[in-house]
């Protein structure tokens, strides 16, 4: 799936399930199930979130950056060559930042 594709997929549902980029996260990671509901601590039934996989990690940093320049919490840097998947989820009182 190509950039372009994934930001649209991610920005519709984020305009879906909340709209404001400063209620969400988004990261890149190479384990999304194990980031997303155990490090962050997100409800997997209840809580609103998503995930894309990239071709490649420059690819997933791209589209990572392009989400934290309009808003959404995170930190660029994070994750390591294999980090190629794009996640995020709309924050609450018990997720982990």
């Amino acid at each position: 799936m190509g950039t372009q594709q994934i930001i649209n997929d991610i920005s519709t549902f984020i305009s879906n399930n909340g709209g404001q980029y400063r209620d969400w996260y988004v990261g890149i990671t190479s384990e999304p199930e194990k980031r997303l509901f155990t490090d962050h601590s997100v409800n997997k039934q209840n809580d609103k979130w998503i995930h894309a996989p990239a071709d490649t990690n420059d690819m997933a940093r791209a589209i990572e950056k392009h989400f934290l320049d309009l808003g959404c919490d995170g930190g660029g840097g994070g994750g390591d060559y294999t980090s190629k998947t794009v996640y995020a989820y709309q924050k609450n009182s018990y997720t982990s930042q």
